[in-house]
């Protein structure tokens, strides 16, 4: 059992905390439990020097060396109080099945560039040419499995691969991918298959390998792989168990009972408003009714800012969103406290700067602006990846989906999912679906911008802290109204704490849904 990264951001157990705790802390506590023979780090372990802490020191250890972090390191104070830097969790991991294979693993992370100051990502080609790397690959185990919040296809796995053939030509190897939220696989060689298995736990990726009488062979490892929906039902039908009886297990229905304890006691039931209709992210075009960006920019996000500062709120204003902070849909039916985390689990600081309303009409446009050129372009797409944006990817993947399968299943009578076409032989998807439309959204939106107000009025820009230095930047290209802005122009909005962008649901939902 494999996990590939991502373990924080999206729901209330791992982000609903009390004042006071840790992102992810007691939803670790959890995972923890759940029989897993390898785990890997994710970008999301890496954000916040609290959570990347308290993977290294509570985290990693219950998992006996099984946490894997081969190119991620952690800066801490040692028993001396000098500064240093490890290993986060373990480089690797040696350990033999029930079934008596010797493996060999590793938990490797694409080049990551936007993580906390006290953790570092080393680049993949320097990470194979370690002592440590040689020395662990040394020995011929049956099977190499390469765990890693990576895309199997178009980065860095094959330099891992070809380290590991240039020792050992004809080893199985196995590689579990992430990150890009896609289901794919991809054999690189005939003994060897990669697989990745899309987001938010919405798949298991399930892989077989015919390891018997393999050993000192070079004929084509026997491989198989499925795409499983995850769901009780799936697992069901897999185990070939029903009832709950036959299928619940005495540990699984503790663990369901202590997760719903945490549940009441941090209130995530708390039902705030019956949200009245969908709303969706990008499966209906932008703008639309039932767009929750349409939604969030026209009422969610102007009640949070009446609440938080309601004098402020009063002057004239506009906003820059990015859509890239909203997660997921809105389903119509109760909306709870959990769901708040679901939609927008990010706490991102909700900043503002005053700048000429003729300047700031232009700022969306010009954030928005394609490069000039295919250079540049490249450049900043490679940019914005090594920083953790994998919105482009995710979503051409299910547009394609989309425009592809469409009209051949739509009258098929078939649940909507996922359709997915990978490089491996056969058929990867358990179950057949019909597509989920998927359309192109913006990158960033606006408030309505506020009515008979001047060009060289003074407008409040309200904008999210992260692209901060974006906004400056444009506004000063743009002359500034004469001013140089600068940072110290950016002011937090909230007046008795600042207003972070995973609260921005409750005013709304309390006032408008109640």
């Amino acid at each position: 059992v494999i996990d590939s990264g991502d373990l924080h951001d999206g729901n209330g157990l791992s982000d609903g905390f009390p004042v006071g705790g840790v992102n992810g802390q007691k939803s670790n506590e959890f995972l923890s439990r759940l029989p897993y023979d390898v785990m890997a780090i994710g970008n999301h372990e890496l954000y916040q020097y609290s959570v990347s802490y308290d993977m290294h020191t509570n985290f990693a250890p219950r998992l006996k060396g099984r946490y894997l972090s081969s190119n991620v390191n952690i800066t801490i104070q040692d028993k001396s109080g000098n500064t240093v830097s490890k290993p986060l969790g373990s480089r690797f991991a040696k350990f033999t099945t029930k079934h008596k294979k010797k493996i060999t693993a590793l938990g490797v992370m694409f080049e990551f560039t936007g993580g906390n100051a006290n953790t570092t990502v080393q680049k993949v080609a320097t990470m194979v040419n370690e002592s440590w790397f040689k020395e662990a690959i040394k020995e011929e185990p049956d099977l190499f499995l390469l765990a890693g919040h990576m895309p199997v296809q178009k980065d860095k796995w094959p330099l891992v691969f070809d380290a590991i053939r240039a020792v050992h030509p004809t080893t199985p190897i196995v590689i579990f991918g992430g990150h890009t939220h896609i289901r794919d696989c991809v054999q690189l060689d005939k003994r060897s298959m990669s697989l990745m298995s899309g987001q938010y736990m919405e798949t298991v990726g399930w892989m077989s390998a015919d390891l018997d009488g393999v050993k000192n062979s070079t004929e084509p490892v026997k491989f198989s792989r499925r795409y499983l929906d995850a769901n009780r039902n799936t697992y069901q039908f897999h185990t070939n168990k029903t009832g709950r009886n036959g299928f619940d297990t005495a540990k699984g229905k503790k663990i369901t009972k202590d997760m719903g304890q945490v549940a009441n006691e941090w209130n995530l039931t708390q039902v705030w408003g019956q949200a009245p209709q969908d709303y969706y992210l990008d499966r209906v075009q932008y703008p639309n009714n039932a767009s929750l960006l349409n939604l969030l920019a026209e009422q969610v996000l102007p009640a949070a800012l009446a609440a938080a500062n309601p004098e402020r709120a009063k002057l004239p204003h506009t906003s820059v969103i990015d859509t890239g902070n909203q997660r997921f849909d809105v389903y119509a039916g109760p909306f709870t406290r959990n769901d708040q985390y679901t939609v927008s689990p990010y706490s991102n600081v909700i900043v503002y700067m005053s700048v000429p309303a003729g300047i700031a009409k232009q700022i969306v446009g010009k954030l928005s602006a394609p490069a000039t050129n295919a250079t540049k372009r490249s450049e900043e797409e490679t940019r914005a990846y090594a920083q953790g944006e994998i919105a482009p990817h995710f979503k051409k993947w299910k547009r394609v989906q989309y425009e592809t399968h469409y009209e051949t299943r739509r009258d098929q009578g078939l649940t909507l999912g996922y359709v997915t076409t990978d490089s491996c032989p056969g058929v990867g998807d358990d179950i057949p679906h019909e597509p989920i439309a998927s359309y192109s959204i913006p990158k960033y939106i606006s408030l309505p911008f506020p009515s008979s107000v001047t060009d060289d009025t003074l407008v409040d820009v309200i904008f999210y802290d992260f692209y901060q230095s974006k906004i400056i930047s444009i506004v000063n290209d743009l002359g500034g109204g004469g001013k140089n802005y600068t940072t110290t122009d950016v002011k937090s909005w909230g007046v008795n704490q600042p207003l972070i962008t995973s609260a921005i649901y409750e005013p709304f939902v309390k006032s408008a849904w109640a």
